[in-house]
């Protein structure tokens, strides 16, 4: 059972939204570390990522999702389903909207979904360093005319604005309850997944067109070398398509190195420790559309 002290304030919260509107990035800004990869390609988050935030009078466990949109093969069922998963016993949610872009098709898919959720929705409009007040005023008065939201929050979550205050207005809205979480435990992810994310971050973004939305990281092994600090970690790049893994490897495997170099410095960052890291690229035809692989690959439905 846990303990709850008096005056001590936890819950959950749910960051929803189209693709690309700036959930991950957000929600590192709150943590205060990378627990989330970014990228501009759509739909870089695949599963939900849990950040913890404690401090002396509360705990606040935010829910990072895939951006909504439309499914289109096996995969896009699965992150649509963990996105509308999380709306359900959490304490609130955080719609969060691209400032610099008009309300459009998904966000009304988003807050159609929303209507009759009893859960207190904030309107986060995110970007507003990019946009002219005068214009977000009137971004803002769209939305609102769909929808009947707790309360509005401009933020910038790549420069810091509006964030303290956020968390002010959130903190008001929770209720009392225990620390679910140790006071130094920032996600409920194991390293092997954020290491895995991190790996497909470097993929994203230094590879275009199909390849992004085409892969998956498995890690293989992790282990810690005898007699020294450094760590071992062996991962395989799973693609569909033959092409798709001579784009990974890159000429004379230029590209498949320099992920290799760039994941390792974040690695080492998270871990804080040297790393030895190995990586394969393997194709596995139409992997999106199969059930079994899914699962494989840590996308399991029967979790959510």
């Amino acid at each position: 059972m846990l303990e709850v002290n008096e005056g001590y304030k936890s819950g959950f919260i749910s960051i929803i939204g189209r693709p690309n509107s700036g959930k991950s990035t957000f929600l590192n800004r709150v943590i205060g570390q990378k627990i989330a990869i970014m990228s501009d390609k759509p739909q870089t988050t695949r599963n939900k990522v849990q950040g913890v935030l404690t401090t002396d009078k509360q705990q606040m466990i935010f829910i990072d999702t895939p951006g909504i949109n439309e499914p289109r093969h096996k995969l896009g069922d699965f992150m649509l389903k963990v996105a509308k998963n999380t709306l359900r016993e959490v304490d609130a949610i955080l719609l969060m909207v691209d400032s610099t872009d008009r309300i459009g098709k998904q966000d009304r898919y988003i807050l159609e979904m929303l209507k009759g959720n009893e859960t207190p929705v904030f309107l986060v409009m995110n970007k507003i360093d990019l946009i002219h007040p005068d214009k977000l005023l009137s971004v803002i008065e769209s939305f609102r005319k769909e929808y009947d939201f707790a309360d509005v929050l401009p933020i910038s979550a790549l420069e810091g604005i509006n964030i303290e205050k956020l968390l002010e207005v959130l903190t008001g809205y929770l209720p009392e309850g225990p620390q679910y979480y140790p006071a130094d435990q920032v996600t409920d992810h194991p390293e092997r997944f954020i290491i895995s994310e991190l790996i497909r971050e470097k993929v994203l973004h230094l590879t275009h067109e199909e390849i992004p939305h085409s892969i998956a990281v498995v890690i293989e092994k992790i282990k810690r070398e005898e007699d020294s600090e450094m760590i071992r970690i062996n991962a395989t790049i799973m693609v569909e398509r033959d092409s798709q893994k001579g784009i990974v490897i890159g000429k004379k495997g230029a590209l498949l190195k320099e992920v290799g170099v760039r994941a390792r410095k974040d690695i080492e960052m998270l871990l804080g420790t040297k790393v030895f890291l190995e990586l394969w690229v393997k194709v596995q035809k139409d992997w999106r559309n199969k059930k079994i692989h899914l699962r494989d690959f840590g996308f399991r439905d029967d979790e959510y």
